[in-house]
Parts: C-alpha cells; sequence; structure tokens
C-alpha cells in the first residue's frame, strides 16, 4: 500500500499546479471593497465544515489552496489558479470595516513562475511561501519581511532546508519551521528546521508515518496532514489526519478527522487559523474536474474530539 501512497502523492502534487478547469471564472482581482468585519462576516461554523466566502474566496471553477491570516485576523493570503494560469498567492486586508478588493501579491515580481502556500509568521513580520518555475524541479521557500506599509522584495531562505525540493514552509510559535521534502517522491518526507535566533542551520526528519502539506500546531502539540484514505483501499482520495505528540516526544498513530470533515472528495493543505479557533482546508469541488477546489472551514474543536484520553 505504501507504494500506492507515493504514486497518489504525485497525482494529488500535480492537483496542486494544475487545474482541469474547462469553465470561465470569475476574476480574481475585484475593484469593489468587501464590506465585512473579522473573517469576512461569515457565520462560525460548528462542527460541520462550511464553505468559505463564496463568492469572494471561494469561486466555482477555480483552485484555491492554503489559506493563512496574520496574528490580528485582519489579513488574508491565499494561493489559487484558474485554466491557463500560473498558480499565484492572492491577499485582501481589512481595513476599518471593510476588506479591500483582493489582488495578487507577486512577491518574488516575476523572478519565479508560480507562489503558492503562504504561512504569515506567527509575530506575523514575515510571510513565509513556496516559488517554483517548474513542478518537482525547482520547489524552494521564499520570505518577505514586513516594512512599515508593505512586503520587502522576496528572498530565498538560506539554509539547509533548500538543497533540497520542499514546499508548504509553516512555523509553531518559537519559530521552528516545518515543511515537506518532496525531493524522493518514493519517500515523501515531512521535516522540520530548528529555529537558532532566527536561522536554520540543520533540518530534521519528524518521524511521521505517512502524510504531507504537514501544519504543525503552535505550541506543537500536534500536526496535520493530508494523506491518502488509509482506512479503505479501494478510496484514492485525500484526507485529512492529525498526529498527537506523546509525553515521550513520539507522535501517535495518524488519526483520520472523520467522515464529517473528510469526503469521498479530496482534502488538503490544513492550516490552523492564529487565534486557534478553526480548521481551514482546501476541498475538491467535484470527482468529474480533478483539482478544482473551494476553501471550507470548520470549528477546531473536531480535532479536539479524537485527541486520545491518554495524552
Amino acid at each position: 500500500m505504501r507504494n500506492n501512497n507515493f504514486i497518489f502523492s504525485i497525482v494529488v502534487f500535480t492537483m496542486l499546479f494544475h487545474s482541469c478547469d474547462s469553465k470561465k471564472h470569475e476574476s480574481k482581482d475585484s475593484d469593489l471593497p468587501i464590506t465585512r468585519d473579522t473573517y469576512f462576516g461569515q457565520k462560525s461554523p460548528g462542527l460541520t465544515p462550511e464553505l468559505f466566502a463564496p463568492g469572494i474566496i471561494s469561486l466555482d471553477g477555480r483552485f484555491e489552496g492554503t489559506v493563512s491570516f496574520s496574528p490580528d485576523l485582519d489579513e488574508i493570503y491565499f494561493a489559487a489558479y484558474s485554466e491557463g494560469e500560473e498558480t499565484a498567492i492572492y491577499f485582501s486586508k481589512l481595513e476599518g470595516d471593510e476588506w479591500t478588493p483582493i489582488k495578487r501579491a507577486n512577491f518574488t515580481n516575476g523572478k519565479k513562475k508560480e507562489e503558492m502556500h503562504p504561512f504569515v509568521s506567527p509575530d506575523g513580520k514575515r510571510i513565509y511561501f513556496t516559488a517554483l518555475d517548474s513542478s518537482f524541479a525547482d520547489e524552494k521557500i521564499w520570505y518577505v519581511n514586513r516594512l512599515e506599509d508593505s512586503w520587502s522584495d522576496a528572498i530565498k531562505l538560506d539554509s539547509p532546508i533548500n538543497d533540497d525540493l520542499v514546499f508548504s514552509p509553516n512555523q509553531a510559535k518559537n519559530g521552528d519551521l516545518f515543511y515537506t521534502n518532496i525531493s524522493d517522491i518514493r519517500n515523501i518526507k515531512t521535516n522540520y528546521a530548528p529555529n537558532k535566533n532566527g536561522k536554520y542551520p540543520e533540518v530534521q526528519e519528524v518521524g511521521i508515518e505517512f502524510g504531507h502539506h504537514a501544519f504543525i500546531s503552535p505550541s506543537q502539540d500536534y500536526l496535520l496532514v493530508s494523506g491518502r484514505n488509509q482506512q479503505d483501499e479501494s478510496r484514492r482520495d485525500n484526507d485529512i489526519y492529525v498526529y498527537f505528540k506523546k509525553r515521550d516526544g513520539t507522535w501517535t498513530e495518524p488519526i483520520n478527522l472523520g467522515s464529517t470533515i473528510n469526503s469521498d472528495l479530496d482534502e488538503k493543505s490544513p492550516r490552523i487559523t492564529p487565534d486557534g479557533k478553526y480548521l481551514f482546508f482546501g476541498r475538491s469541488e467535484r470527482d468529474t474536474e480533478p483539482g478544482l477546489s473551494d476553501v471550507y472551514w470548520v470549528s477546531t474543536e473536531v480535532i479536539y474530539k479524537v485527541r486520545p484520553i491518554d495524552l
């Protein structure tokens, strides 16, 4: 089954970069402000996932992927692409009681063809992201630093992390950087680099059974991943799993978040909001057009409900 998982991972990653959409789509750049409060005025979800900001963030016939909010929840960054386009990062800011029109970030200013997987650091001073020119060829982790009212030029992270093909960066509260290593598609790994005064001079394997697009909780007490459904060998779709850290520092077995979260479509790219209240993730729009995906959100209570009682 493990070999099948690797093959399926290839398909999943390819889906992230190339859309099969053949429909017309709404423009991603809007000239009109969006009058909403936090989370675009959406009604807070409970234990059942809800489509996030339909017609604003989640557009029918487009792929929307990784979502990240600033610590004060007044900025959103997300990756998206449509037919014939490269993956790009888009953003909006809450100014007063209005979210600004959604615009493309273009952090690398054309140095790289694609930008994806944005993550706003816990202190809000940096955005890490993946940039590349060609899939499975040059994926690296880049970042921009916050200036007074803008972002710096993009910088490729100076770390052994980038000696490999890597993507989906995110940080714990202490600055440790987690990411997915795809250098060997037969042995995809979740790695992390301990924070050494803002530098990342060494890398280590996390040591989990399977999973990609891993997201670490702020206190590193659990780790979310995407991975092929393990409960039914006939299934080929991605589900979201959680690993909990045990007292000895190792990880539990992967726990499926259950049928309420995981449908028979692909679920991918889990992220937790800075306030700890919500889990955001991508879900395929339909099984007839792989690659298309909308953004969903749900209460993080779904994670704690599956936590083993002996931890």
